[in-house]
């Protein structure tokens, strides 16, 4: 667009029904540098109370490039936001307002235990609902929120890029990757679907991994998964504020530039929204949205039981849980009724559950009730929706999700902040804006099946109370290892009893260390099919199942044992195998030497000795020694 000139700047200025006299200095004298579509930006800046952004701004001729790329940073800002910056001004300084009056969001709300499914590992009711499940499986399309590095954890890279656990050095996305095809063949197989079904699968990135993601996807071809199956939506980050009337902070360091932060991961939705996605699926005959975050590497083991239990209640919102002690640092799936009637079923954080239960007619808070946990489930912030009920629900909002504001206050008169803050959203609050028609329910696993989230730094994690969890690399690999054990041990497997060892200053439960593909094991009646006779595991041993039909016939293992296969090949293992095996090592997570993927949980694995097994061919094999 054509620049207007020094001439016609004031005819500008006329035109726009502006006084030159009500803007700061130098904004006029710059005019005619600036695009109508940026003196519109301007006027709309000015209009919403933002004219310090142009008070140190330079003489026309001086730094024109750094005010044109101050304007493209605008424009970015507001087109990526629902409702522009005016509407992200409107609500922060509704929401700061609300914030300095220490005004409590929850006020004339009751809670209560809303209604959901409490599932028992292995019971026919779980097997039930994992087959159903499994059946809607491609009907779905899966979502990883995964906009976050792995600093806190003391990681350089992308999250989702580090091991999930080391026996195999499996990663985070590729362990997803695997599991969805997983998915995908056993839903076409029990549905003796004629047409291969390609699940979907979108992942939310940010300016910090969204390059990384796309290297890590590219250069394992996919993890075997159909380019053409992934979608890559990158969130955009939104304006931090300087204070209580909400203008936007610019940048210490350039005056032509306003700060940034990440909004959080309620942006899936309105990210979602505006990519034409849902519709497409929806017209394809899609029915669910499941959404995960980056680094739970035991999710994927109650996704098929979560989604039968969708199905089958025909819940348009489901919340994976666990359950919860009382008091416990996770926060609690809560239905919330309102003296006027509203009601919403919402995650309500811990440190606010208590007190509201307190103020409305529970003296002793969250306490525990006769099972020995909460009533109130544990959110793990995993979801699944119902895609019909949900455009219907977007068309209405655009994606945009309930927003907070958790500003840093300078003193108790919390008239100025530390440094600056911004608005925030979580993907969990979407049911926030629901009617209360909605059918809002929760799936309760065992935790032990379903949550070992990796978040914390080995310094962090060894400060965490003894008997709370650490939720570290250390603990999430480990409770892989014991998930695996478990699961194996309910199919019939003898299974010898863990040792605490101490890694990275975290106590640990150190279980056999059995590791299988997710096509190996997709579901629990798939893996008692593969098990036999009398097999029996020891702590100190290792199992890496990395086929689909590997059988184990009375087997008794007391080593490491790895089986490499093609799908068309079936293995049956059985009889006494033995051998030194693979030592776990322990090692300074300060030793900068080692790899940084080891460091953060504390041990190496040494190879000693294993019996490891090769088949490439289609046939029957069969591993006895």
């Amino acid at each position: 667009m054509t620049s207007a000139t020094p001439d016609s700047a004031a005819e500008i200025l006329s035109n726009l029904n502006i006084n030159a006299c009500d803007w700061p200095p130098n904004l006029p004298k710059n005019l005619h540098i600036l695009s109508p579509d940026q003196i519109e930006l301007a006027k709309m800046l000015l209009e919403i109370g933002q004219s310090h952004l142009f008070q140190h701004w330079a003489e026309p001729g001086v730094e024109d490039d750094q005010k044109k790329a101050f304007f493209a940073q605008v424009a970015k800002l507001n087109s990526s936001y629902p409702g522009g910056l005016a509407s992200y001004i409107k609500t922060a300084r509704q929401l700061l307002a609300d914030s300095k009056a220490g005004k409590n969001p929850y006020d004339g709300f009751a809670p209560s235990v809303p209604a959901g499914e409490v599932l028992s590992f292995g019971d026919d009711n779980f097997i039930k609902f994992e087959e159903t499940g499994v059946k809607e499986a491609q009907n779905a399309a899966f979502v990883l929120v995964a906009g976050g590095l792995g600093e806190r954890l003391g990681y350089n890279g992308i999250k989702v890029a580090l091991p999930a656990e080391t026996t195999t050095g499996t990663c985070f996305l590729q362990l997803y990757i695997e599991s969805i095809l997983a998915l995908q063949e056993a839903s076409r197989r029990l549905t003796q679907g004629t047409c291969q079904k390609e699940i979907p699968f979108v992942i939310m990135t940010s300016d910090d991994t969204h390059t990384r993601m796309l290297d890590l996807l590219e250069s394992n071809s996919y993890f075997g998964m159909k380019p053409t199956q992934v979608k890559l939506l990158k969130q955009e980050k939104v304006a931090c504020l300087d204070d209580n009337d909400a203008r936007l902070a610019l940048d210490p360091h350039n005056k032509y530039k306003i700060q940034t932060k990440p909004h959080g991961h309620g942006d899936v939705h309105s990210l979602l929204y505006s990519s034409g996605l849902l519709n497409t699926w929806h017209a394809a005959g899609l029915r669910w949205v499941l959404f995960f975050q980056d680094t739970n590497g035991l999710l994927f083991k109650a996704i098929p039981a979560s989604l039968g239990v969708s199905a089958t209640k025909q819940y348009h919102v489901n919340s994976l849980a666990v359950q919860r002690k009382a008091k416990e640092a996770i926060g609690g799936i809560t239905r919330l009724t309102h003296s006027d009637g509203r009601s919403m079923v919402i995650n309500v954080e811990y440190n606010q559950l208590d007190p509201l239960l307190r103020a409305t007619g529970h003296p002793d808070g969250d306490v525990n009730c006769e099972t020995g946990y909460s009533p109130f489930p544990g959110n793990i912030n995993q979801l699944i929706l119902e895609l019909g009920p949900y455009i219907e629900e977007l068309s209405k909002t655009g994606g945009a999700i309930k927003e907070f504001v958790n500003p840093k206050y300078k003193d108790a008169s919390k008239t100025s902040f530390k440094s600056s803050t911004r608005l925030e959203c979580m993907m969990q609050d979407y049911p926030k804006t629901l009617p209360p028609s909605a059918r809002v329910g929760f799936t309760v696993m065992d935790a032990w099946l379903a949550y070992a989230p990796v978040k914390n730094n080995p310094e962090d994690a060894a400060k965490v109370p003894k008997g709370n969890p650490y939720h570290s690399a250390t603990s999430g690999e480990m409770a892989i290892y014991r998930a695996n054990s478990l699961i194996l041990e309910k199919a019939g497997i003898q299974v010898e009893n863990p040792v605490q060892q101490v890694f990275n200053g975290q106590e640990v439960e150190v279980w056999p260390r059995v590791s299988w593909k997710p096509k190996w094991g997709l579901t629990f009646s798939e893996i008692k099919r593969k098990v036999s006779g009398n097999c029996s595991i020891s702590q100190r041993s290792t199992l890496a199942l990395k086929g689909c039909d590997i059988f184990l016939e009375d087997l008794s293992l007391d080593g490491a044992l790895i089986i490499n296969s093609v799908d068309e090949a079936e293995v049956k293992v059985g009889g006494s195998i033995q051998n030194k095996g693979w030592l776990l090592e322990s090692i300074d997570y300060k030793a900068t030497a080692i790899p940084e993927e080891m460091r953060t949980r504390g041990f190496k694995i040494n190879k000693t000795e294993q019996l490891e097994k090769t088949y490439s061919e289609p046939g029957q094999f069969v591993v006895r020694p």
